[in-house]
């Protein structure tokens, strides 16, 4: 008879090899992808390509399922309850993992600690613009003007607390000048005050901008993220145009309830790598006005740790706080 330490011993080596054979079947029934947004969000359009692709890779069904509202929180919190078996997946983004927990004195979930990260899929780029008839080119202009009239500046963020917020208060703060932020519920008033000679400047994402750049209405003066935007390779970045090390921009990947097997957490995130490969789901991206993040897990997940410090850090020192 096998002694209780041998039986322990092949009981373990018998479920390890049942986790892992169920991580090589996974998965065997339709996946759940929850987006903590409304339909027709980038995070959602986003969602829906990934989702698209997954379902082709695995011969099964990915489920979207949008649970809007409440600054995207009512979403993460379905993330955090769901069974924790893989078959549940979420879009988490710099909203939901680390502005929320920067600018509110509590929420209802642990960003760090409730889910298992498994993959990056987009950036979302940041653009500071202005519009046409304005005296603004560079970065350089923006700055001296700022300088020589301090606080008589404005410009729009499409929402209190948005990434673009945090974005333009970070640069106010790098290039040391004061400029009034005026808030707007969304990208599509912003834009429209812009056009309309309400507002010189902006803060905000590529997409909603894009069209009146183009048709010559708007003049785009840097990019805010580490990399020039595809969608407007000759513009520079802000850290391009004096500013070192300067970043700021939404991303999004996929997450999973903290708990599922570490076989399958391992499996989905090797095929979401492979899809995100795939230059049919990069050009849609490209098209839904993102930037395309492939970077590898380990890194993406170091990455989400220091913007999460980084935007806490703004958010402090600007006394950024929602209820």
């Amino acid at each position: 008879m096998l002694s209780r330490i041998a039986r322990a011993a092949v009981a373990g080596a018998l479920l390890c090899f049942g986790t892992m054979a169920a991580a090589q079947q996974y998965p065997t029934k339709p996946v759940r992808l929850i987006v903590p947004f409304p339909a027709g969000q980038a995070t959602d359009l986003a969602a829906r390509v990934i989702a698209e692709a997954l379902g082709k890779e695995w011969g099964q069904s990915v489920v979207v399922e949008n649970v809007g509202g409440g600054a995207g929180i009512p979403g993460m919190v379905a993330a955090k309850n769901a069974p924790a078996d893989g078959y549940t997946l979420a879009m988490g983004t710099s909203a939901v993992l680390v502005v929320n927990p920067a600018i509110m004195a509590s929420i209802p979930y642990d960003p760090m600690n409730d889910f298992a990260y498994i993959g990056p899929v987009f950036r979302n780029p940041l653009i500071i613009v202005a519009t046409e008839k304005s005296p603004y080119r560079t970065v350089k202009d923006l700055v001296e003007a700022a300088k020589k009239n301090p606080g008589k500046l404005n410009w729009g963020y499409p929402g209190a607390g948005t990434t673009q917020h945090l974005t333009g208060e970070l640069f106010k703060q790098v290039a040391g000048v004061d400029i009034q932020g005026v808030m707007y519920k969304g990208s599509a008033a912003a834009v429209q005050d812009l056009l309309g000679g309400q507002i010189e400047l902006s803060v905000d994402g590529i997409g909603p901008n894009l069209p009146h750049i183009k048709a010559g209405k708007l003049r785009a003066l840097a990019s805010t993220g580490e990399q020039r935007a595809t969608q407007l390779p000759d513009v520079p970045t802000v850290a391009e145009q004096g500013y070192p090390g300067f970043s700021g921009e939404g991303w999004g990947g996929v997450v999973v309830t903290k708990g599922a097997p570490a076989d399958i957490v391992a499996k989905v995130s090797r095929d979401l790598a492979k899809v995100m490969n795939d230059p049919a789901v990069q050009d849609r991206l490209v098209k839904a006005g993102l930037a395309v993040d492939n970077m590898p897990r380990e890194q993406w997940i170091a990455f989400a740790k220091k913007t999460h410090a980084t935007w806490g850090d703004v958010a402090r020192r600007n006394n950024i706080k929602l209820q």
